[in-house]
């Protein structure tokens, strides 16, 4: 990545650079691309760095091909008319419902608009060629000199890197906002650059100079539409943070006394920023021009990737836009219960185009806070943030240390941070949100299979993709993301993966270089991915978000701190795809687990309630493992009962009439055993030498008995039937099969093991009914319940409804017959009246349907004329 990135900013080099190194005599011209890359490679690998001539071949040969490819570059560029970027497909939050369009004194307009800024460009061709040569002046000095040092020492030495950084930051500044942003967005991942660049552009948060209050005065009477002392009663001399787009001032309404903040608008930032984007939009055209010469496999359309950052980047100027976003964002973080994280109120009749006046909130930004104090709030930023993301589909997408703010006191409310500047927020469909909630699953999983789907049905991958190739390629490119870390750690995972990691011999550290190359080739060549637009925008967010997290943890992975809000949305989301995704993690492959798996709904509650246990070195989530330290079975049983697990319970509900019918079969044909033993008479003694002389009584549970039995729809009256108990038993409640036989066992002892032994015994049909089994199926008997014209209304059912109540009853009150209290006793004992109630009707409407089931069974019946 390094290499290609350093080839294009060769590449990017403008004709009119060159001449400065007119005394090098240039290179012959390579015949090919192919020969262009290997003069390159072996220049700037060369180990006779005391060699004078060598190093001056080098140069000759990288300003030679620089030189050329420069030329032909300008020249194709120049012939170029770009397009202002479509906003049809956009993920950006825009103000499309604006009747009048603004425009500026320039002609520009004040809201994204693809006609006006295209008419802009064509009448100021002149001055944007002027910024593409401020461009290059300051980058094409900057890269020859780290190119140089790279010839020189065959790296770049810690000691140059403070020098170069410094330049670096003194460059952005120089070339404007557009560039800030860029630098902005780098300087907070402490994971890619050295601690010295990382200093360097901080800096760039709030070292930006400002421009004089006088100015800014003048900008909000013009904007407002009247003297500064008709709205506020005071304002602040300086400003208390200048940005790259703007600055703020601390007043004091005049109508109330409330504290505000003012945000002013840069006088000309909108044509810097226009002909930034314009700048963009050529290197990008460049850019993908040369993807399609060498990697033609590649589909990524990085014009498309950077036109959806510019429409954001010029939005952001629109604070009427930022205003209506705020208010938004505000009001979702409250609908959706989330607390801790706060977004300032806007006052709207203050807001104009150019004019932001929202909440003061008295904090400070987290580029000015510690590293400790990044961690402690980072839980309630990521959870802030992936609720944007996954369940409003309307999220921050700058969220960087200088836009958010550890508040000096908690709000009424709890707050402890604050999210600032909403000029850049963009929004996801349904649709994509369910895909990438499945790929975080299968990505937590190491499920790349399935992974592969996600790919396609994100437009990453296309559908005829060489799933053989391009697995083992996910596995080894993205389980050192997975792990966290950030880039270094990724980085040494990589190298570990291909044996290059240190201590390995050398002839290891070649051959792990080769193989790590052939496969970096294969992607190039065979696997045709493509990275979608709104990449653009929702990765900077992640990138960014990920960065300010890796401030405070530098082992943090979001991948695996997002699962368990991943695991939450799962049990609560109601759309198809979701129920698919839940269905997948509860279910096993393994058709001998006959369906669902309770230890991977067990694990699933822990999962959100933030215990996850993990395999391979801590990297994975393991669906099929319960945390040690999970939640109690009090709280997983909450959890269920909430409004949180709507789909849970949705999905679990034909799974629980599967798991009633069995285990209410075992336990029917148990309690049966139990009533014959306890009604047949005692066998009659053996007489010594003469044996049994007493007739040996009939076995009961094989003697015809009359029985009355209901009709199939319940309707009709009674009717008689003659069965032994043994065929009423079969009919009623069917042996249990191999396969349900091992169902049964595997949830008696997770029951056991987790809800307790006495729901352990339950499962297992044993000693929960013990004697009263007996009466039981006497009192059935006798009652003619069976018989009841309409057996399956409320009242019939009673009594079978009022048994499991008193069973369940029985457990809640305490102690077992072995003086051992059961954890799901507790669990309903803490249960509000409201769950409860759920409880109980889920009881109910379980019961009524294994009735039902039974009914059914019956019907099957021959029964007497």
């Amino acid at each position: 990545m390094k290499y290609s990135t350093t080839i294009l900013l060769v590449l990017l080099l403008p004709s009119s650079s060159v001449t400065s190194f007119s005394t090098v005599p240039p290179s012959p011209r390579p015949s090919s691309p192919r020969q262009t890359t290997r003069l390159l490679s072996t220049t700037t690998t060369t180990k006779d760095t005391n060699d004078l001539s060598t190093r001056r071949l080098t140069n000759s040969g990288i300003v030679g091909v620089a030189a050329m490819a420069t030329a032909a570059v300008n020249a194709a560029v120049a012939m170029k008319t770009l397009e202002a970027p479509d906003v049809t497909k956009s993920y950006i939050a825009l103000d499309n419902n604006a009747e009048k369009r603004e425009v500026d004194d320039e002609g520009l307009p004040l809201q994204y608009d693809k006609q006006l800024i295209e008419a802009y460009w064509k009448k100021e061709r002149g001055a944007l060629n002027q910024r593409w040569g401020q461009f290059v002046g300051k980058a094409v000095p900057f890269f020859t000199k780290i190119v140089t040092l790279f010839i020189r020492d065959g790296e770049i030495k810690e000691a140059e890197i403070p020098a170069l950084s410094q330049q670096a930051r003194l460059d952005l500044q120089d070339l404007g906002p557009t560039f800030i942003k860029a630098g902005q967005m780098m300087s907070v991942r402490p994971d890619v650059l050295p601690p010295a660049t990382l200093n360097e552009l901080q800096k760039l948060q709030d070292g930006v100079v400002p421009f004089d209050t006088a100015t800014a005065v003048q900008q909000i009477e013009q904007e407002l539409g009247g003297p500064l002392g008709q709205f506020f009663s005071s304002i602040s001399e300086e400003p208390v943070a200048a940005a790259s787009l703007a600055q703020v001032y601390l007043a004091t309404l005049q109508k109330d006394g409330t504290q505000v903040a003012v945000k002013v608008q840069r006088p000309q930032v909108l044509a810097t920023v226009s002909k930034d984007l314009y700048v963009l939009r050529r290197a990008a055209e460049v850019f993908n021009d040369l993807i399609r010469r060498f990697a033609p496999q590649q589909r990524t359309d990085y014009v498309a990737l950077l036109n959806e950052w510019a429409i954001g980047f010029y939005t952001e100027l629109d604070f009427q836009n930022e205003a209506r976003n705020q208010r938004r964002l505000r009001e979702a973080l409250i609908q959706n219960n989330i607390t801790q994280v706060t977004v300032p109120r806007v006052y709207d009749e203050l807001c104009t185009r150019r004019i932001l006046v929202s909440e003061w909130m008295q904090g400070k930004k987290l580029s000015a806070a510690s590293p400790e104090e990044i961690a402690a709030v980072t839980p309630a930023a990521q959870e802030a943030f992936l609720t944007q993301l996954f369940e409003v589909g309307f999220f921050h997408a700058d969220p960087h240390p200088g836009n958010l703010l550890l508040l000096d006191e908690p709000t009424a409310e709890g707050a402890t941070l604050a999210l600032i500047d909403c000029g850049l927020m963009a929004s996801i469909n349904e649709e994509d949100r369910d895909h990438m909630i499945s790929a975080v699953i299968h990505l937590a999983n190491k499920d790349y299979a399935s992974l592969v789907d996600d790919f396609i049905l994100l437009g990453i991958l296309p559908p005829d993709t060489a799933r053989a190739t391009v697995i083992p390629l996910m596995d080894k490119a993205l389980t050192p993301y997975v792990m966290g870390g950030g880039a270094k750690k990724y980085e040494s995972e990589v190298r570990k993966m291909y044996g290059m990691d240190e201590g390995s011999s050398m002839q290891a550290q070649v051959g792990g270089f080769q193989a790590m190359t052939q496969d970096a080739l294969t992607v190039l060549e065979q696997v045709p991915f493509s990275i979608p637009p709104y990449f653009a925008i929702l990765g900077r967010a992640i990138v960014t978000l990920e960065g300010v997290a890796l401030t405070g943890n530098d082992e943090y992975g979001i991948i695996m701190e997002s699962y368990p809000f991943i695991a939450r949305k799962l049990m609560k989301g109601g759309r198809p795809e979701i129920q698919k995704a839940l269905q997948e993690v509860l279910y096993s492959n393994d058709d001998s687990s006959n369906g669902l798996k309770l230890t991977r709904l067990l694990a699933l509650l822990n999962n959100a309630a933030g215990a996850v246990k993990t395999q391979e070195g801590a990297a994975f989530v393991d669906l099929d493992a319960v945390p040690d330290d999970g939640i109690s079975v009090s709280d997983g049983l909450k959890f269920v009962l909430s409004d949180q697990a709507d789909t849970l319970r949705a999905l679990l509900e034909k799974e629980m009439d599967h798991v009633v019918d069995v285990l209410s079969r075992q336990i029917f044909r148990r309690a049966v055993t139990e009533a014959v033993i306890t009604l047949t008479p005692p066998r009659p003694p053996s007489i010594p030498f003469l044996g049994d002389i007493f007739p040996v009584p009939p076995k009961l549970e094989e003697i015809p008995l009359p029985i009355l039995m209901p009709a199939a729809d319940g309707s009709q009256g009674p009717s008689l039937a003659v069965l032994s108990i043994n065929e009423f038993v079969d009919y009623a409640a069917p042996k249990l099969d191999q396969k349900e036989e091992i169902f049964a066992i595997g949830l008696a002892e997770a029951a056991g093991e987790f809800l307790g032994d006495e729901i352990g015994d339950l499962f297992k049909g044993k000693r929960v009914l013990s004697v009263d089994s007996v009466n039981i199926v006497l009192d059935a008997l006798r009652s003619g319940i069976l018989g009841s014209r309409n057996l399956l209304n409320p009242e019939t059912a009673e009594p079978v409804i009022q048994f499991v109540q008193n069973s369940l009853n029985a457990i809640r009150r305490g102690p077992s017959s072995s003086g051992k209290k059961t954890e799901f006793g507790d669990a309903l004992k803490s249960l509000s009246p409201t769950e409860r109630a759920r409880f109980d009707n889920i009881i109910n409407e379980l019961t009524q349907r294994a009735i039902k089931r039974t009914v059914d069974r019956l019907a099957k019946v021959d029964r007497l004329a």
